[in-house]
């Protein structure tokens, strides 16, 4: 049997912050993020599947949100700003994106691709999930802004702009109640998130 370097490869996630190039008050990893993801993605699938008809597989879509950003082992964590500055570093980056799926698929044995390949081949993935995950993952920067303002740091002021603007283009009536239920509470001291 061929040793493979896959999960130790994910294992760096926890050595690639977030948030490169701004002051941070509290670091976060990819690692970290991911699990936030997870766990946002699979509330997002619920609300959608309880409240509004929706018929969304939430384990699945939190496994591929634990996955979502893993190619970044291989790429880091580039900045929005930089990753879109315009449409040809967009274009480009992403091809490198891809480029990082695949080795990463690479390294799986040949018997165990296939069962990864919708979780990091972004092309492989389920559309509807994928649009969760992208949900979640939106909603989860926009709170690591909450959180950074309300810790004091102006720094997050232009990202938490341009994610609400994100949001407000994504909005459905799942967005929509997971604001409106869970999202005030990222910007409460801890005293104040205890049961009255």
């Amino acid at each position: 049997m061929i040793p493979s370097h896959f999960f130790a490869n994910l294992a760096r996630m926890k050595l690639i912050y977030r948030w490169p190039l701004m002051r941070n008050i509290q670091s976060e990893n990819i690692a970290e993020h991911s699990l936030q993801v997870a766990m946002v993605a699979h509330a997002l699938s619920v609300i959608s599947n309880r409240l509004f008809g929706g018929e969304l597989d939430a384990d699945r879509a939190a496994v591929m949100a634990l996955f979502h950003d893993a190619s970044e082992v291989l790429t880091g964590d580039l900045p929005t700003p930089v990753k879109y500055h315009n449409p040809e570093i967009a274009r480009e980056y992403k091809k490198i994106e891809l480029a990082a799926e695949q080795r990463l698929l690479d390294l799986l044995p040949v018997e165990l691709k296939e069962d990864y390949r919708p979780l990091l081949d972004s092309g492989s993935a389920d559309t509807k999930l994928a649009s969760v995950v992208k949900d979640a993952d939106t909603l989860c920067a926009y709170t690591k802004c909450l959180e950074e303002l309300a810790a004091g740091n102006r720094e997050f002021e232009p990202a938490r702009k341009r994610l609400e603007e994100m949001l407000t283009q994504r909005m459905t009536p799942t967005i929509r109640y997971f604001i409106d239920t869970f999202v005030p509470s990222f910007s409460l001291p801890l005293d104040e998130l205890s049961p009255h």
